[in-house]
């Protein structure tokens, strides 16, 4: 008889990154807090976490990254004159994003030596148990989240999971891919993965999408990662050591993804997203037919 997978309760989410896609906008504004429709994209992504039962939450920052602190704060000022003046729908929306003691932790990455290494700097906080990565500039528009379907699928199978999403063979070669063995419905038993294959040579059109849930075994393997492409210690060459001896599934999620780091991404993330809004479509639909 399976035992029963170990409870999921803790998140990463990589924030030093410097936002070079979107410069200039990210020279003094994280890239983490630009806006999509009314809220910072981060905003997006904690309440995927929330959803999905998320506990903890591990901010991996770097320099200039304070003000992601300050937003998971309180605005004293701000929120004083807001009950002043009678605000108390905006003011309960800004409440409601405030974590509860202890529910997150800020832990700085040092130097920009990639992904790899900046989950790594989140090992003491995490400690030994399964934990979910979230790269904080993807907005994944589904309903359930995209990782609340990676949880359900973990509770079932265990091990390590992968958020994928079907590209078209065409674009293949600019993502990472993964290399299946077996498929069982949205669940896909992975051999392997392919950091942006050669055109025409991909093993599947299943793209690596940003989230994951990971065994506390990586850690160990980041420590001694040598560098790769970038010249960064990369997270998905320790998954590839680690699946050596772990099983790895990949989950073609139900859902909408927005690269929000890439300039035409974010564009199109605040005009979908705006789109369906109740209070807000009809009026985006307007300007945007308009602009046509």
């Amino acid at each position: 008889m399976t035992s029963q997978p170990a409870r999921l309760r803790k998140a990463v989410l990589p924030v030093a990154g410097l936002g070079t896609r979107v410069l200039p906008g990210t020279k003094t504004t994280p890239k983490e807090l630009l806006n999509v429709v009314d809220r910072p994209i981060l905003s997006y992504i904690v309440e995927e976490a929330r959803e999905a039962g998320i506990e903890h939450i591990v901010f991996v920052t770097g320099r200039s990254k304070g003000a992601i602190e300050d937003y998971f704060d309180h605005q004293i000022e701000l929120e004083s004159q807001l009950e002043a003046k009678g605000k108390t729908e905006i003011l309960d929306q800004l409440r409601a994003e405030l974590p509860n003691a202890g529910e997150m932790s800020f832990t700085r990455q040092m130097s920009p030596k990639g992904l790899g290494h900046a989950v790594w700097c989140a090992r003491d906080i995490i400690g030994h148990e399964p934990f979910a990565v979230l790269l904080p500039d993807v907005i994944v528009d589904s309903r359930p989240g995209a990782l609340k379907q990676l949880i359900d699928a973990y509770n079932e199978v265990g091990g390590n999971l992968i958020g994928v999403e079907a590209v078209p063979e065409s674009e293949t070669h600019k993502y990472g891919i993964v290399d299946p063995a077996s498929r069982e419905g949205r669940r896909i038993t992975m051999k392997g993965m392919i950091e942006k294959p050669a055109k025409g040579t991909a093993p599947s059109n299943l793209s690596i999408s940003g989230r994951y849930i990971l065994q506390p075994e990586i850690f160990d393997l980041l420590a001694t990662q040598e560098r790769g492409a970038g010249n960064e210690i990369q997270l998905t060459d320790a998954m590839a050591r680690l699946m050596a001896d772990q099983l790895f599934t990949a989950v073609e999620y139900e859902g909408v993804t927005h690269d929000c780091g890439d300039k035409i991404g974010l564009l199109k993330a605040n005009v979908a997203l705006a789109l369906k809004r109740p209070d807000l479509g009809e009026a985006a639909r307007a300007a945007v037919t308009a602009l046509l």
